[in-house]
């Protein structure tokens, strides 16, 4: 990471800093963010209002000159530079509450969006104006935005405090990998538990990396957590990305926004091993073609939900905790075996574990297919648990090799196209290979071990070496204890 990112990151710490003491850390994310969002569109509008100024002067207020190029219009009281003005006063909570109401009302796609708490009492207005003092780096300019400050911005905190509200924030890394799997370059993509909106933002990205059009596909999506809601509403909105998440936010097993939705991709990191998911209200629901779900346990309601939504062609790709794997509990054992049979089930990834930033239970990728015709009775395995590398004590990275070694040998199976067999990290198993193993769908059951090559050096000599070796360690240790022991004595302590 460059010397320019850490100096980034440690001015938005030193900014959240501000709030320390005050209010709780989970709640940092969203005062912080609220300016972020301000901060953005202030400095996009200034751009556009410096142009508007040279090309058409007199036009600068004139709304049309900024919805036409994608731009939020801003209205005075709401720029930036009139709410750093009001920094040092006492009623700057109420001067941004403002600013919020006045772009949502400018502004039709934002409302009811927008945090509208700066002016509660528990929020110290000293500290609040000394953030927006600090706040001078550009995040909405042309140049920030080729660069994605703001997007960097967004990952930083979600990062730092997504802790604590029931969600696991997935790594960047997790969502290139399954956005390069399942390639949604066109069609409808669904996300039903889309958290903070980063699976549509990077599947954006893929669409434009492919010299594609955004337009080409639709995106659809839900969030269970009303602050978490209207920060994916937020960043969809400040990317330029049409996201229709539903009315509100709510349950997607109990109050699902598109029930009559088929989608083309599906990308998903359900909140894993979710006891109490509303099962008593949902026992006749015709998403559970393939078998009632648990009452104890969402993630098989949750991969239920996911393949009842897919259009005839459709593919989803979705991280699950390994317990699902191999579970023999019978309503989640017999909904396995349903899909088994009628071959639905693409690709499994086992993947190392510590990806996560809070936690650190190892998980696998599940890809879902409705359309293998010419694979039907076929389940590729994939073992990728020794890949990655420690980026921190507890948070391992994947390289950009590794993730395209995966999803590679992926479509390289799945389109015919010079795919083998590779003992310890790929095996493409049939569904009679998976009835053997009581349609357990662990990969080390099937890659089989890692070949080790062979030095030439015999195991007798090795096992010589080696015990060698540890008799010397054990003496070294004998050694310092006496040390230690001794310079103990000379302090005046006896062990």
């Amino acid at each position: 990471m460059s010397s320019v990112i850490l100096g980034f990151e440690n001015k938005l710490w030193e900014m959240a800093d501000k709030l320390r003491g005050n209010i709780e850390s989970s709640e940092y994310k969203h005062v912080v963010l609220g300016l972020v969002f301000l901060k953005y569109i202030s400095d996009s509008f200034l751009e556009r209002y410096e142009e508007i100024k040279v090309e058409y002067p007199g036009l600068e207020e004139d709304r049309d000159g900024y919805t036409s190029k994608n731009v939020f219009f801003v209205p005075k009281e709401a720029r930036w530079d009139f709410i750093k003005s009001n920094a040092k006063q006492a009623t700057i909570g109420q001067v941004i509450d403002n600013a919020m109401i006045l772009i949502e009302r400018e502004n039709p796609t934002l409302k009811n969006v927008l945090p509208k708490d700066y002016a509660r009492p528990e929020l110290d207005k000293t500290r609040l104006g000394e953030m927006i003092d600090m706040f001078s780096f550009d995040v909405g300019g042309k140049e920030a935005r080729a660069k994605d400050v703001l997007g960097r911005v967004y990952e930083y905190f979600l990062k730092k405090f997504g802790v604590g509200e029931g969600q696991f924030y997935t790594p960047p890394t997790m969502v290139d990998l399954l956005v390069n799997m399942i390639e949604p370059y066109k069609g409808r993509v669904y996300d039903p538990c889309c958290g903070s909106g980063g699976m549509f933002v990077q599947s954006a990205k893929f669409v434009e990396e492919h010299q594609g059009k955004i337009g080409d596909i639709s995106i659809y999506g839900q969030e269970y957590t009303a602050t978490t809601w209207r920060l994916a509403k937020m960043n969809l909105a400040i990317r330029g990305i049409d996201g229709n998440l539903g009315a509100r936010d709510a349950d997607t097993f109990t109050n699902d926004q598109h029930k009559n939705l088929r989608a083309d991709y599906i990308l998903a990191n359900p909140p894993f091993n979710i006891k109490d998911w509303g099962h008593a209200h949902l026992t006749d629901d015709a998403r559970w073609k393939w078998g009632t779900p648990p009452s104890g346990n969402a993630n098989y309601a949750w991969i239920s939900h996911m393949v009842s939504k897919l259009s005839p062609k459709g593919t989803a790709g979705f991280v699950l905790a390994n317990g699902s794997l191999s579970t023999s509990q019978k309503e989640e054992y017999q909904i396995r075996k349903n899909m088994l049979e009628e071959g639905l089930v693409d690709c499994i990834v086992a993947m190392p574990s510590q990806l996560f930033y809070d936690v650190s239970i190892p998980v696998s990728l599940w890809i879902m297919s409705k359309d293998k015709e010419n694979r039907k009775d076929k389940v590729l395995f994939l073992d990728a648990r020794k890949m990655g590398y420690m980026e921190t004590r507890r948070h391992r990275e994947l390289t950009k090799e590794e993730m395209e070694q995966i999803y590679s040998t992926y479509h390289n199976w799945k389109n015919n196209d010079g795919y083998e067999d590779v003992d310890g990290f790929c095996k493409s198993a049939t569904l009679d290979e998976i009835r053997t193993h009581d349609y357990v769908l662990t990969p080390g059951r099937y890659v089989g071990l890692e070949e080790v090559e062979d030095d030439g050096i015999p195991f007798e000599e090795k096992m010589e070496k080696l015990t060698s070796e540890l008799s010397e360690l054990f003496e070294e240790s004998k050694s310092l204890e006496e040390k230690i022991k001794e310079n103990l004595r000379g302090i005046g302590y006896e062990l």
